[in-house]
């Protein structure tokens, strides 16, 4: 394989243009696995009967009465399932539970000629239940040493020493809440049986691989029976990387078992109160500083909240735990992480994949303690920063920690923040009852996947006698422009007008043993196993032409009569990583993508409410690939933080009664989304120049999760402005999220002048 990030004159990559689907989506015209519904004859319905208790026992099911039910033709049970009753690849998600692990928990599937047939029929399924006692928040599971899977430590240096040798030790307690995934498509999975066959399953999710294993386990069958088929999704955010496997299974199983296809779509209401969240943590710290505020010391135990099952959590806990330290050096380490068992739907991935909760840790840590050491927060974070030579408390050493600086730097000035810095103050001193904040905060984060194996991609390249080219590759398409960009290195590593190149939809059976499109790697591993493709055909095709000088098609048409092999397999496999996931040391990481944003709000103090009146963001995409694509992702990651941090507040019924465990923010009427008014009023992105990166698919950088963390800044800066409200020098504490309801409260302690996380004597253990 050729220099991967070197970049030929004219290249398709780097070009300015619309996402390859853009005109589809506004006109309504892009399918997705529902809209095949449509074209299917004979398709069934399938419709889950829910549990109402978030904990209890399955003691009687009895299905007749939905038979009963007109429409209705089968009711799936675990007496159906010919392989494994299992949802998951750990073998703790029985697919058909006898135990109710949260509430909404599906105990069956009723299939029927229509949808309303099948929500009847559920209906009528009469299920007997033992209710058990059920956990719910973290601290509760802490209490109860209700934990499951492994407990992993990071460790570096001696912790008890640094914190004993600072000037300065405070300890405290940072939570995060959970966040939902929202996307507009819910779960959705269509399956029929051929004449052959083969099991044939279109799923809205971006592991098809992972799919296609489930569904095989769950049949009986082996892998080679099963195609699973992505079409695209609307939207994801991680959310479709685990939990789908389940629901195709239960469209697979009916197809099998009926044989007829059966459609499973989640409504609204069904896919919030079935499907998993972002993980929430608790995580209790000790901190140390020196006389001149660097950090010396940290010693933190992260408690996720795992939701039923493990899905996800570990590798979710080991990211969290190697993004801890975010951009700063701190010499002394010991970071503890363990997972909560709750009765709730399982936690899964999501945007960030834990990285955001880890740096929380030590942005809500330099946000508390800034004040208390008597230095400025943004002065505070920017001294702290990594430097050259230096190694995360994992062993990897930062390579180009000075663009941290340079993505600083920049930020500080088109933010023009030290001027402005001089306006706030001067508005705060007229205004007693509205205030104005404003933070910067940095980025750094890891890309490959925890998982080594993940770490690779497959393509397939055809090109045709009439010159046309048709890529096939393993990432999957949910809006974030992974194909559009496949696209322009396929056109630029062939030599050849975008318009020549067509791209197919994501299947198993095309491209097997794929990867999940997440973790940001879709372009870095698709892209550069697209690359290696085309670069065979291309090194074909330039054997020929150095006899004869032709244009593209005429080369093409006489390959092929010279019998020319026009297609070519690609394969790609990050090279360089080494991780010891029992020892959490190593290098897991390809490159860290870096970032800084400067936010500022405006603060109500009769209401909490707010306004975010300025953004500026500076983000380190390496040469990006598709410049249009990447801007829309750093804000769409930006604002999708934001409202993970500030507004979407996940509620569930903590009653001791029969609605316990009950999510009650189970719509879009409950459950505060980002808007077109939360968006900032001025919003300015810039793209770090001069930021080829060595060593991947045309010195490109991945930038799907990076920006989300930039949001961070928001937090700081209602910080800021609540701090405004109070006597210089007060520390305030802002729950995770921080809604105007939490701000007022804040705003109230702010006024009153009462203060925590007040330094303790070092070596103080934290509850």
């Amino acid at each position: 394989m050729s220099d991967l990030s070197r970049r030929p004159p004219d290249a398709a990559v780097g070009i300015e243009m619309p996402h390859e689907s853009a005109a589809l989506h506004v006109t309504g015209a892009a399918m997705y696995t529902d809209d095949l519904v449509v074209r299917t004859r004979d398709c069934l319905h399938a419709h889950p009967v829910q549990a109402p208790h978030a904990h209890a026992r399955v003691t009687a099911l009895r299905a007749a009465p939905a038979l009963d039910v007109p429409g209705v033709v089968h009711v799936l049970t675990a007496a159906d399932v010919p392989g494994r009753n299992d949802a998951g690849v750990r073998d703790d998600e029985p697919l058909f539970p006898t135990e109710v692990m949260f509430h909404g928990h599906a105990v069956c599937w009723v299939l029927a000629e229509s949808p309303e047939a099948a929500r009847l029929g559920a209906a009528a399924v009469e299920v007997d239940y033992e209710p058990l006692p059920a956990v719910l928040r973290v601290t509760e599971a802490i209490a109860a040493e209700s934990f499951q899977g492994a407990r992993p430590t990071v460790e570096r240096g001696d912790v008890e020493r640094g914190l004993a040798s600072s000037a300065h030790v405070f300890s405290g307690v940072t939570e995060t809440a959970g966040q939902e995934h929202f996307y507009l498509e819910t779960q959705c999975s269509l399956a029929h049986v051929d004449e052959a066959g083969q099991v044939f399953v279109q799923s809205s999710t971006q592991h098809p691989t992972e799919t296609q294993e489930v569904v095989a386990h769950v049949l009986g069958l082996r892998d080679h029976h099963v195609t699973v088929q992505s079409l695209r999704m609307g939207g994801a955010f991680g959310g479709k990387e685990m939990q789908p496997h389940g629901y195709a299974a239960i469209a697979a199983l009916g197809a099998v078992v009926t044989g007829r296809p059966v459609r499973v779509r989640l409504t609204r209401t069904q896919d919030l109160t079935m499907t998993g969240k972002r993980h929430g943590f608790h995580t209790a710290w000790r901190v140390g500083f020196d006389t001149d505020g660097r950090l010396r010391a940290l010693d933190a135990t992260l408690t996720s909240d795992g939701g039923w099952s493990l899905d996800l959590s570990e590798p979710v806990l080991a990211r969290a735990l190697c993004h801890v330290d975010n951009a700063y050096w701190i010499p002394d380490v010991r970071l503890h992480g363990r997972i909560a068992r709750t009765h709730k739907a399982s936690s899964t991935a999501f945007r960030g994949f834990g990285g955001p909760q880890g740096m929380m840790v030590i942005e809500d840590i330099l946000g508390r303690c800034a004040p208390l050491l008597g230095v400025d927060p943004t002065e505070l974070r920017r001294r702290n920063f990594y430097t050259e030579g230096q190694a995360t408390p994992y062993g990897q050493v930062v390579r180009h920690p000075e663009r941290l600086g340079l993505v600083w730097d920049q930020v500080l000035a088109n933010g023009r923040v030290a001027e402005r810095r001089a306006e706030i103050t001067a508005f705060n001193a007229a205004h007693p009852h509205a205030k104005r904040g404003l933070a910067v905060t940095p980025v750094k984060f890891g890309i490959a996947f925890n998982f080594k194996a993940f770490n690779q991609a497959g393509a397939l390249v055809h090109v045709y006698k009439d010159g046309s080219v048709l890529i096939n590759h393993g990432g999957t398409e949910m809006g974030q422009g992974l194909h559009t960009k496949m696209l322009q290195a396929a056109a630029t590593t062939l030599g050849v007008p975008l318009a020549r190149v067509r791209l197919a939809p994501t299947r198993t059976d095309k491209v097997p043993n794929t990867s999940a499109t997440a973790a940001s790697s879709g372009a870095d591993l698709n892209g550069a196993a697209v690359k290696h493709a085309c670069e065979q055909i291309r090194a074909r095709l330039d054997e020929l032409a150095a006899r004869r000088e032709l244009g593209w098609e005429d080369l093409v048409r006489e390959a092929y009569l010279g019998r020319v092999q026009l297609w070519a397999a690609g394969f790609y496999r990050t090279e360089g990583l080494e991780w010891d996931p029992a020892r959490m040391q190593g290098h897991p990481f390809k490159y860290f993508a870096y970032g800084a944003a400067a936010a500022e709000v405006e603060v109500d103090g009769f209401t909490g409410a707010y306004r975010t009146r300025r953004v500026d963001i500076v983000h380190d995409v390496g040469d990006s690939l598709s410049p249009l694509v990447d801007l829309g992702q750093i804000e769409g990651g930006f604002v999708q933080g934001a409202g993970w941090l500030t507004l979407e507040d996940l509620r569930w019924d903590e009653s001791d009664g029969p609605a316990r465990g009950r999510l009650a923010t189970q719509a879009a009427s409950t459950y505060k989304l980002p808007s077109l008014g939360e968006l900032p009023e001025a919003f300015h992105v810039s793209l770090l120049r001069g930021a080829h990166e060595d060593g991947v698919v045309y010195g490109s950088k991945a930038v799907g999760e990076p920006p989300l963390m930039l949001a961070l800044s928001v937090r700081e800066a209602i910080r800021a402005a609540v701090a405004a409200f109070g006597h210089e020098g007060g520390v305030v504490e802002l729950p995770s999220p921080a809604t105007p309801e939490a701000v007022f409260w804040a705003i109230e302690r702010a006024r009153l002048g009462s203060a925590t996380g007040q330094a303790v004597p070092a070596g103080t253990g934290v509850d």
